[in-house]
């Protein structure tokens, strides 16, 4: 595997999306710790669409606060400046999803659907295990697969060949290490650190597939997200990838510290809270 070529394709994605700008001063004033609800209220109630959908998503379902939420000032008071943070990010994604090359074994659509239900799982499993982090879950599952979106924007010419692999047996991973030099963990990990996102978006981008191999205090979502991925994969949610849904690894269940009846809960409850965040970003 080449860093180079996961490095190239990285830069080449950055190149045709570019996260917004109001995106990019979002994260920033997120991440500086001087900074405070009103200095991200002078970047947001500038952009109307944002506004919007901050006002959107503070009213629904997904948070369940009482009462309607009229301004943004109040919004970002009661949702927190990460949460804001969040919403900002999923809706510049969801853009980039919808360019690029496809093929009808990966197309952005289904990679959306798949991502989508990704992070609803994760909502779901981080509430049935104890974490307060809907947002923060829900947006790492939204991001899991960014390198293959990265893919569809880079390299078209390679799709057809990656998917042709995969049908011979290989796994995407394997699959696209054989064809690009790279896998779509090492592109999503390198895209997210130039995005600046958060450090545990990074471990989730390039080791969803992989957890085990990242220190134990730093694998948590990752192993939510792993769980969460392999649950809508063999339920069929968007993009398949048969030959990946094999059995779960117990150890990551147990790491996670969810049970064969929450696990049960959550496969049950997928679809219908796939709909609710999908009525949040779409």
């Amino acid at each position: 595997m080449s860093e180079t070529a996961a490095l190239k394709i990285a830069n080449n994605t950055i190149e045709i999306a570019t996260l917004p700008e109001v995106t990019m001063k979002i994260i920033e004033v997120v991440q500086d710790p001087r900074s405070t609800a009103h200095d991200l209220h002078e970047i947001v109630k500038n952009d109307p669409a944002l506004s919007s959908r901050v006002l959107r998503v503070v009213n629904s379902a997904f948070y369940g606060l009482p009462g309607q939420i009229g301004s943004i000032d109040r919004a970002i008071m009661l949702l927190g400046l990460n949460a804001v943070k969040n919403i900002a990010i999923a809706a510049s994604l969801s853009k980039m999803f919808r360019g690029g090359s496809s093929h009808d074994d990966m197309t952005g659509k289904d990679l959306w659907t798949h991502s989508v239900a990704v992070g609803a799982a994760n909502k779901l499993i981080t509430q049935a295990i104890g974490l307060a982090l809907p947002d923060e879950a829900f947006l790492a599952g939204l991001i899991h697969d960014i390198g293959v979106v990265a893919e569809l924007q880079c390299c078209s010419r390679e799709i057809p060949k990656i998917v042709t692999a995969m049908r011979a047996g290989l796994t995407l991973l394997k699959a696209e290490e054989q064809v690009l030099g790279a896998n779509h963990q090492e592109i999503g990990a390198l895209l997210a650190s130039k995005w600046k996102f958060p450090r545990s978006f990074q471990f989730v981008t390039g080791y969803h597939h992989t957890p085990f191999e990242l220190a134990e205090e730093n694998r948590l979502l990752a192993c939510v997200t792993h769980v969460s991925d392999y649950i809508c994969t063999r339920k069929g949610l968007g993009m398949v990838r048969n030959q990946e849904a094999g059995e779960l690894d117990p150890d990551i269940l147990e790491e996670i510290k969810l049970s064969e009846d929450a696990l049960e809960h959550v496969c049950d409850n997928i679809e219908d809270e796939l709909e609710i965040v999908r009525t949040l970003i779409e």
